[in-house]
């Protein structure tokens, strides 16, 4: 006999999802712990913005870049700006000396620093093509001396024939052949000097010594030797440097102002500085050029001043803190120095608002820049008095703006 089946009976729902509910337990809190650690991990990076000129940043970054924020101060912009300048070679009274012609330096008879006079020997080369205008010349000028001599003996033929027509004692026809024999000659000679002038400009142009056949090149102003480039027994080639000389007496002072300074100043302006050699003298200045466009990469005017150094103090390349006297005080907010950044080529602050658990979003701004005083820079526009903005680690904000733009890129 088959066995008798067993009835299945029924089971209750509710038994039935509380015995399926430790079956998912392990894998919620596996989830559970997967959602937090991505919550954790989060909190390493600056937090994603939708605004291109937004970024926000954690507390962890704002510790780690060292920034600080600080509400700007209102005022006015004061009457003198304060800008950084350099003092630069008078390119109108400096003479840069390069090799005319390819040749190998003989000697240098200079050093830098030196004081040297006008028409000093500096430097001297041998050269192949001062040899030839050297031969050039010897050449015209014998062939000079020729042409004189037969100009002379024609000259002298037609006068006789002359003479000797008044007598009777020749025909009217050799009288004729002479003076044509004369002209001849006369236009020989004058060929003959032109091809001289032209030899001597040559060697001249070479500075060619008739004497040595060497090209010896000299100072054209009286000044010092600022750089030597030239070293005996080098071959240079031609238009290579090899001597500087600059005269002194008078230097350019260059700086790069905002184009809002920039009108302010003419040609004649009078500006004051100091440099770092001399700082209880205060030095002045005379504008002497206003640059007619921005410079693109600072967004700035460029300006040059000369400079009168008739004791010699000043010397090239000095830095220089230039007072400029603006026409008159206007509205404006100030930020320390550093606050004020270079973006995308535009002087930018970042604009601050606390989240209040130590973090902050920052807002880029563009703004105006009208100087700086006292390692303070003064706003004319992009910002308002009492706005918060970062006084300290601008740089890093920069940084994740510029992070951004390359991630989007």
């Amino acid at each position: 006999m088959s066995p008798r089946p067993i009835p299945m009976l029924p089971v209750p729902r509710r038994a039935a999802r509380v015995a399926v509910l430790p079956m998912l337990l392990p894998v919620l809190a596996l989830l559970g712990a997967c959602g937090r650690t991505a919550d954790e991990g989060s909190t390493d990076g600056a937090v994603a913005t939708t605004a291109p000129d937004v970024v926000a940043f954690t507390p962890a970054q704002v510790q780690h870049g060292g920034v600080r924020w600080a509400p700007a101060v209102g005022g006015n912009a004061a009457a003198t700006l304060e800008v950084p300048g350099q003092l630069v070679p008078n390119e109108d009274r400096t003479a840069r000396l390069g090799a005319p012609a390819r040749g190998r330096v003989l000697s240098v008879a200079v050093q830098p620093g030196q004081r040297v006079n006008a028409g000093q020997v500096l430097v001297t080369l041998q050269s192949q093509e001062a040899s030839t205008a050297r031969a050039d010349f010897a050449k015209a000028t014998a062939e000079l001396a020729s042409r004189r001599a037969a100009a002379t003996y024609a000259r002298t033929a037609r006068e006789r024939a002359e003479r000797l027509l008044a007598a009777k004692a020749i025909s009217r026809q050799e009288l004729e052949r002479a003076q044509a024999d004369d002209e001849l000659a006369r236009s020989s000679l004058a060929q003959a000097e032109a091809e001289v002038q032209r030899a001597r400009a040559g060697m001249a142009q070479l500075g060619v010594a008739s004497s040595t056949g060497a090209m010896v090149i000299t100072s054209p102003v009286t000044g010092i030797v600022l750089s030597r480039e030239a070293v005996p027994g080098s071959v240079a080639e031609a238009g290579a440097s090899l001597v500087t000389v600059s005269d002194p007496r008078t230097l350019w002072l260059e700086l790069s102002v905002s184009d809002r300074a920039a009108s302010t100043l003419t040609t004649g302006s009078r500006v004051r500085f100091n440099v770092p050699a001399f700082p209880s003298d205060t030095f002045e200045a005379r504008v002497s050029s206003v640059g007619g466009a921005l410079d693109p990469s600072t967004r700035t005017v460029p300006v040059r001043a000369l400079v009168a150094n008739p004791a010699g103090r000043l010397r090239p390349a000095m830095f220089a803190t230039v007072w400029i006297e603006a026409a008159a005080a206007q509205a404006a907010v100030s930020v320390p120095e550093g606050a004020v950044q270079m973006l995308d080529g535009r002087p930018v602050v970042f604009v601050a608002t606390p989240d209040g658990k130590g973090g902050a979003r920052f807002e880029r701004r563009n703004v105006t820049l009208g100087g700086t005083a006292a390692g303070r820079a003064q706003l004319l526009a992009g910002v308002t008095a009492g706005e918060t903005v970062v006084t300290d680690g601008a740089f890093a904000v920069k940084s994740e703006f510029s992070r951004g733009k390359m991630a989007k890129e």
